[in-house]
């Protein structure tokens, strides 16, 4: 299969028509959102989801999300909108919030991995709203990469992981955020299944008091169920071994300093990724910046360019924990799972 890719900053109208095509007949196609390129297909149409699972290599026990171009959507997608997802859908959307709620029988177990709930939302990328509007159907849609690997945030991300096995790429140039969705569970009381732009703080001053499920910093346990993208225990995860070393920035960076000299005493080449308050610590070693660490949004914008660039040319990777609060959540979330948790803290 021949991949095309078609620039929508150039040709939007050209790309999407072609897009919505391919959505209509069952095909897949990768489009840009504000979070992270996604990776589309007819969401009301099993056969059609199965292909993403197909081409991701992903297992069909992962939910998917369905991506809806107005709010009067969901009305045929849940089998009842609540009250608090109404003042959601006012303030956050459209923007990187998803909800879950209970799903309409028109909704295939194809996208919620056989569950009862269903996750929607609703991107403030045009060009994603393009495509949904003129594909006539929710689009189901996961990051457009490789299961397991990070996230991709380009168009040129996705070609590496998806030429030829995909018919179309739309190119809408970086992605603002760099991370995926806020996902926010409205079954019971509200809880933040995976932390994202729309932070725990933003919400609450919303709707109240939400809950973190402990899954977001930890493995997700052996008998939880993985109601949303982003909870298996390993994920976003780079061609290295990545371990993240957690603690103040001095003592932190000091011990990533003897860490990286002993994996060199191993024969193994070894990069860190670090925070512009710490880059002097890094003097002369193979050291990159994820951004500035009192504004996490830089280092979400970052994290998956960087675990694909620099996990690609080196061994090991030793990146900086930080602090966890607003958008530092969203970022310790990613970079714990890119890591499969191999984490110390000094």
């Amino acid at each position: 299969m021949k991949t095309e890719v078609i620039s929508t900053i150039r040709m939007e109208d050209a790309g999407t028509t072609l897009g919505a095509e391919l959505i209509q007949n069952g095909g897949l196609v990768a489009f840009p959102t504000e979070t992270v390129y996604g990776l589309g297909a007819n969401g009301l149409d099993g056969e059609a989801v199965n292909r993403i699972f197909e081409a991701k290599g992903r297992p069909n026990d992962n939910p998917l999300i369905l991506h809806v171009a107005k709010k009067s959507d969901v009305t045929k997608l849940w089998a009842h909108v609540p009250k608090l997802a109404k003042s959601l859908m006012d303030t956050f959307w459209p923007g990187p919030l998803t909800l879950i709620f209970m799903k309409a029988d028109e909704v295939p177990y194809e996208v919620t991995a056989g569950l009862e709930t269903v996750a929607i939302r609703m991107p403030s990328d045009k060009t994603a709203r393009l495509l949904i509007q003129k594909s006539g159907v929710p689009i189901a849609a996961p990051s457009a990469n490789r299961s397991g690997r990070p996230s991709p945030t380009t168009a040129e991300h996705v070609l590496a992981d998806m030429d030829g096995r995909i018919p179309l790429i739309l190119d809408g140039g970086p992605c603002r955020y760099g991370v995926e969705s806020t996902v926010l569970s409205l079954v019971g009381e509200p809880t933040i299944l995976r932390p994202g732009a729309v932070t725990r703080e933003m919400l609450e001053a919303v709707i109240g008091p939400v809950r973190l499920a402990p899954s977001i910093l930890n493995p997700l346990g052996e008998s939880e169920v993985a109601a949303s993208p982003g909870m298996k225990y390993k994920h976003y995860a780079p061609d290295a071994e990545v371990h993240v070393v957690e603690g103040d920035p001095k003592p932190a960076a000091k011990r990533i300093r003897a860490l990286y000299y002993a994996y060199e005493a191993e024969g193994k080449t070894v990069a860190i990724l670090g925070t512009e308050q710490t880059m002097q610590s890094y003097r002369n070693l193979n050291a990159y910046s994820l951004g500035d660490r009192d504004e996490p949004e830089t280092l979400c914008t970052n994290l998956f360019s960087l675990l694909r660039d620099v996990g690609a040319h080196c061994d090991v990777i030793l990146a900086e924990g930080v602090d966890t609060a607003n958008t530092g959540l969203a970022f310790m979330n990613r970079l714990l799972r890119a890591a499969g948790f191999s984490r110390e803290t000094v």
